[in-house]
């Protein structure tokens, strides 16, 4: 019985910290998007800016925001943004997709890219996070 719960109090504590350290993440990733918000917006009231709004981007087609004007080459870059693909794309953008309009050098640190990851994927296509 000691063992059981042993196992179960483990298995709590695992739980409450695989969240807490998501919440840290996500945190680190909006404090890092303050780096796009010159261009991107996200958020229930985003609007399309510089650059397209990134609601939804987890499973979006590249040059598919609604009203952005796009380069040929990110419509036509065949891309559908998923973690690997932003987070090899956040590296160089220009590098990813030659040719585009984004003028940002890219984030080279894995662990902001992985938090901006965090950060973006929480949000759904209507703007409001995912629960």
């Amino acid at each position: 019985m000691t063992k059981l719960t042993f196992g179960a109090l483990i298995a709590v504590t695992a739980s409450a910290i695989s969240s807490f350290a998501l919440a840290q993440d996500v945190a680190a990733g909006k404090s890092s998007f303050n780096k796009c918000l010159a261009c991107h917006a996200v958020g229930e009231n985003a609007k399309n800016k510089v650059g397209p709004e990134l609601n939804g981007l987890n499973g979006r087609k590249a040059g598919a925001a609604a009203g952005y004007s796009y380069s040929d080459a990110n419509k036509n870059s065949g891309l559908t943004w998923d973690e690997a693909t932003f987070k090899d794309y956040i590296k160089d953008p220009k590098a990813k997709i030659p040719g585009t309009k984004m003028a940002f050098a890219g984030i080279k640190k894995e662990s902001e890219i992985n938090d901006l990851w965090a950060f973006l994927a929480q949000f759904g296509a209507d703007g409001k996070i995912k629960q």
